[in-house]
C-alpha cells in the first residue's frame, strides 16, 4: 500500500456561517491529497498530460464522521491500495489535530487519452512508479 501524508489549515473561505467546513469542501482537499501524493511519486498532473493522459473522476464518496472548523490543522491521508488498470481509486482520511478522524473517502478516475478521450491503460511510466510501493 501506498501512504501520503499532507497538511493544511482550513481557511476561512471553507467554512460555513457556522465556522465549520462545507461539506463541498471535502472533495478539493481529497485533490490536494491527491495531487501531492502523486508529486511524492514524482510525477504531476501537469507531466501528465503533457505526456497526453488526463485522469477524470467516474466515482466520488464521502463519509462525514465529525466537522472541521476554522484554522484547524488538518492532515489528509492519501493511500492507493491497488495497482491500477484504466481506473485507479484514491482512498482519504482527513483528521483533525488531535489525531480524530472527521472524513473518510474515496475517489476513483479513469486514465483517458487527451486526444481521443478514451480509457487507456494506467501508463507504464506510472506503473513504474507506484509498484514497487505496493510491492
Amino acid at each position: 500500500m501506498f501512504v501520503n501524508l499532507m497538511s493544511t489549515r482550513v481557511r476561512y473561505a471553507e467554512t460555513d456561517q457556522m465556522g465549520v467546513v462545507y461539506y463541498g469542501n471535502y472533495p478539493q482537499y481529497f485533490e490536494i491529497g491527491r495531487v501531492e501524493a502523486l508529486r511524492s511519486l514524482g510525477l504531476t498532473y501537469k507531466e501528465m498530460e503533457k505526456r497526453g493522459i488526463m485522469l477524470p473522476v467516474l466515482k466520488l464518496e464521502v463519509k462525514y464522521l465529525a466537522p472541521a472548523t476554522y484554522d484547524d490543522l488538518i492532515e489528509i491521508r492519501t493511500e492507493i491500495r491497488e495497482m491500477p488498470n484504466t481506473r485507479i481509486t484514491f482512498h482519504h482520511e482527513i483528521r483533525n489535530e488531535e489525531g480524530k478522524l472527521l472524513t473518510i473517502g474515496f475517489v476513483q478516475l479513469v486514465f483517458v487519452d487527451i486526444k481521443t478521450r478514451k480509457p487507456v491503460m494506467a501508463p507504464d511510466y506510472f506503473l513504474d512508479l507506484i509498484k514497487p510501493q505496493l510491492d
